[in-house]
């Protein structure tokens, strides 16, 4: 799948105060810039959100009857100064859903405007998603310009996850908002070599600054209020060390950020770690391998796989499926699991 990054995908989202310096031609000045406090800056984004989110209404009648709806069917006006908000319309305020999270020390709400849920399955905060979304600044759209700075019709791949090597850009509230939809049923290849999707997870997202591009440029300017408009048409899980372990799984302190979570404490977290305890054993290794055999021919199901259970492959030949997973194991049953605990290096695949 060929993975299209949003145009921010070179930024890297700052993490500490920065200090950029430049040397003035004419006089050798220097020109300091300080990152905001993210706590202060969020409080500005969030005046700013609640402000266009009570000055803006959206075509909600459309919605209420049809289905398999785009992101360009929704319209987003402003309320005029002693406009009443039109029938068949609702203002955005009125129809979102606000949520909370902390991320880098700050706490943060931002805001979701579920427009159809989906029919498939939802992502993991992990993985792999294939969408279709367009992007605008809040505070724009405030000054009067509503502009769009990114958008796509194509369908286009974004990992949910940076790790390392695809150079995301590591927007925080994707991880957070798309895992509440679900996807697109998929309905085929047409004979122009196009995917077809049917009623996807379709909706906005209105995030501060701090879970965007913070101080980065993305968008034109720094400290800028995003809207993203979306589809979301299909998702595949996620393993980005391929050591039988799903990364959603390799969070081990549950806070849906995979980074800081490092067991041998080797430097690379677990979700891009091979061997996940140091103990010489790769993961992939510590894990019990199960091949299946389904004959559909014979009538035969597929097997419901454990909580502790993830499909590594599949393939079907004459109607004849070979599924192949590992389950993690607890040798010594003390509640950590033998990739995860240093004490044991069973090798189940020399067993």
């Amino acid at each position: 799948m060929k993975i299209k990054i949003l145009k921010s995908s070179l930024l890297l989202m700052l993490l500490f105060i920065v200090v950029v310096s430049c040397n003035n031609d004419d006089d050798g000045d220097t020109v300091t810039f300080v990152e905001e406090d993210r706590t202060e800056q969020q409080a500005k984004d969030k005046d700013s959100l609640v402000a266009y989110l009570t000055s803006h209404y959206y075509n909600s009648g459309f919605f209420e009857t049809g289905s398999n709806f785009k992101y360009t069917d929704i319209v987003i006006t402003p309320l005029e100064e002693g406009e009443e908000v039109p029938e068949n319309h609702t203002l955005l305020m009125s129809a979102v859903e606000e949520r909370t999270t902390t991320h880098l020390g700050a706490s943060y709400e931002y805001y979701i405007l579920n427009l159809f849920e989906g029919e498939g399955d939802s992502p993991n905060f992990t993985d792999l998603i294939l969408v279709r979304y367009s992007g605008s600044s809040v505070n724009d759209a405030l000054d009067g310009n509503y502009e769009v700075f990114d958008s796509t019709v194509t369908p286009v791949g974004i990992p949910l996850q940076a790790d390392g090597t695809n150079n995301a850009a590591f927007v925080r509230a994707w991880p957070l908002v798309f895992p509440e939809f679900k996807a697109a049923m998929f309905d085929g290849i047409d004979e122009n070599g196009n995917l077809n999707f049917t009623n996807p997870g379709l909706g906005v997202m209105f995030i501060p600054s701090g879970l965007a591009y913070f101080s980065g440029v993305a968008t034109g300017s720094s400290y800028d209020n995003i809207m993203f408009k979306f589809e979301l048409l299909q998702v595949q899980v996620e393993d980005h060390d391929n050591d039988g372990i799903p990364s959603y799984i390799e969070d081990r302190n549950t806070d849906l950020y995979v980074i800081d979570d490092d067991t041998d404490d080797d430097g690379r977290p677990d979700f891009i770690d091979i061997d996940d305890d140091g103990d010489l054993v790769l993961t992939i290794d510590e894990l019990i391998p199960t091949t299946y055999t389904v004959d559909t021919n014979l009538g035969e199901e597929e097997p419901v796989l454990a909580a502790n259970e993830f499909e590594r492959s599949r393939t079907e030949i004459d109607g004849i499926i070979t599924i192949k997973t590992v389950t993690i194991a607890d040798s010594n049953n003390d509640g950590t699991p033998d990739y995860l605990d240093p004490n044991i290096s069973i090798n189940y695949n020399e067993i």
